[in-house]
């Protein structure tokens, strides 16, 4: 079956995080196991979406591990010209949500893996397929807890998320959390006697952009980022629930994208830090005010040697002259940080594409990732 067959498949189930992805992971396993892997299914709490990790080859040893997730955006709101989940292909695009972000990958991963099956692997080839990659890579966790526990964990991963075929060592990690304030509500006509939520949400986002200026101008720095320092952001606010009440509550959620060398905790630090100067003068005639910030999700960056040997063994499979640095997180993070397995991410297609509508991939990009993969199975047939 060739990868463009299997990435029309692959298309056709609208695995939207907020939906199962059973159906896919299904058709996975059973193409999988006709072709003789040793295929493990964890599965979430309500049994209605899995991680699939599958094995081909020795099984009492550990081989390269290609990484790749099932669940895509929505497409709800979007003006698509072609249907979504329906692979179409014109002047050698195809069209659909996910060919780039990113079951082109994962098609030419399970190409490789039905190759692998006709073909005597010294070293094993592994494939991990998670969920909920799109909400904070959240499924590929139990996936991880497993490997932890194995015998043998991967000797190196690639991480197949779109860059272009290009070699990417490094992402910033992301940590994600909710701030609530609680003041005291009252009448407009009457709001300096009431202590208003919206402003003090206002103005803790404002201590949050003085940080953000602070890193900006004297913090760390790498410039193989776009944006070459760690950045914090505030994505949305709630509060209120009429014009002529001042109100009582409000809530905002804020991020910090941060470089390998800072770390989110001391900077969450900062963050307290001023909430509790700014709530101790608050207090003094509202002692009811209150502000909690709370993580709600968070994964770590990826920093992979630019000389080590999962970053020489990729780039001489893609033919890559250098490396890159990624401005998108990627599941990546947890290998190399919970597992500590070497860890590049390199797949096809451009993250230019991926969440907008009439999201694409070219065949020559889907072509080259099949050739890296033919190149790979031909050292794991020698072994690594």
């Amino acid at each position: 079956m060739q990868t463009e067959t299997l990435l029309r498949d692959l298309i056709a189930f609208p695995t939207i995080s907020a939906d199962s992805n059973l159906a896919l992971i299904t058709y996975c396993a059973d193409l999988l196991q006709d072709a003789g892997a040793q295929v493990t299914l964890i599965k979430d709490a309500t049994g209605q979406k899995a991680n699939l990790y599958a094995t081909i080859g020795p099984q009492d040893r550990p081989g390269v591990l290609l990484s790749g997730h099932t669940d895509v955006v929505p497409v709800t709101g979007q003006d698509w010209t072609v249907p979504p989940f329906a692979l179409t292909e014109r002047d050698n695009l195809l069209y659909g949500r996910g060919t780039a972000d990113m079951k082109g990958f994962v098609a030419c991963a399970l190409s490789a893996a039905r190759k692998a099956s006709r073909m005597d692997l010294a070293t094993p080839l592994h494939l991990a397929l998670s969920y909920d990659e799109e909400i904070g890579c959240v499924g590929v966790r139990s996936l991880i807890d497993m490997l932890a526990d194995a015998p043998f964990r991967p000797q190196f991963c690639i991480v197949g998320e779109p860059t272009g075929m290009q070699v990417a060592t490094g992402h910033k990690g992301k940590t994600a959390a909710r701030v609530v304030t609680k003041g005291r509500a009252g009448h407009s006509a009457l709001a300096p006697n009431a202590l208003n939520a919206i402003h003090m949400a206002c103005d803790m986002i404002g201590a949050i952009r003085d940080i953000q200026s602070q890193i900006a101008e004297n913090g760390a720095r790498d410039t193989d980022y776009d944006i070459p320092y760690t950045t914090l952001h505030a994505g949305n606010i709630k509060g209120g629930v009429a014009l002529n009440i001042v109100p009582h509550e409000a809530s905002f959620e804020f991020e910090i994208r941060n470089l390998t060398n800072d770390d989110p905790p001391a900077i969450l630090a900062l963050i307290k830090t001023r909430r509790d100067a700014y709530l101790g003068t608050l207090r003094e005639r509202f002692p009811e005010a209150d502000i909690t910030i709370d993580i709600t999700n968070s994964y770590p960056p990826l920093g992979t040697d630019p000389d080590g040997a999962v970053t020489h063994l990729v780039k001489s499979l893609s033919g890559a002259n250098a490396t890159i640095k990624v401005a998108f997180g990627t599941e990546g993070g947890l290998f190399s940080d919970r597992l500590g397995v070497p860890t590049v991410v390199c797949g096809p297609g451009s993250m230019e594409q991926g969440h907008k509508p009439d999201e694409f991939i070219s065949t020559a990009q889907l072509s080259a990732c099949d050739a890296m993969l033919d190149g790979l199975l031909q050292r794991l047939e020698t072994g690594l």
